[in-house]
């Protein structure tokens, strides 16, 4: 199993609260609708960062940079079926969802990643 991990960062201007429901409430319905569209994933899922108040703490303790406003995984069989199946339908979904993706995401401080998960319990 491969996932694609997507660390999102907002857009200059929007609150946490502000990207968030854009994200829930807009794009994961453009995703849902897309899916027939985009065969090949398996899983799709947002992970919507806590408050600071929770986050504080846990990031001092650690030491790490300030959190991400959320993470999207997105599971498929494999790296070659990524790209497989769907044809000019799979094409146009995904760039539909680049498209609104660009309306609330701050690419250049955003991270997206593959990753093979090993499961340990």
């Amino acid at each position: 199993m491969v996932k694609l991990v997507f660390c999102c960062r907002r857009k200059e201007g929007m609150t946490r609260e502000e990207f968030q429901t854009r994200w829930l409430d807009v794009h994961g319905p453009l995703v849902r609708k897309l899916r027939e569209h985009l065969p090949t994933m398996k899983r799709y899922v947002q992970s919507h960062t806590l408050g600071d108040a929770v986050n504080g703490p846990l990031r001092e303790s650690r030491g790490t940079q300030e959190a991400y406003d959320g993470i999207t995984e997105v599971w498929f069989d494999s790296i070659a079926d990524m790209g497989a199946g769907g044809g000019q339908a799979a094409i146009d979904a995904a760039r539909q969802l680049y498209e609104d993706e660009a309306e609330f995401l701050d690419f250049s401080h955003s991270s997206v990643f593959l990753t093979e998960e090993r499961e340990i319990f």
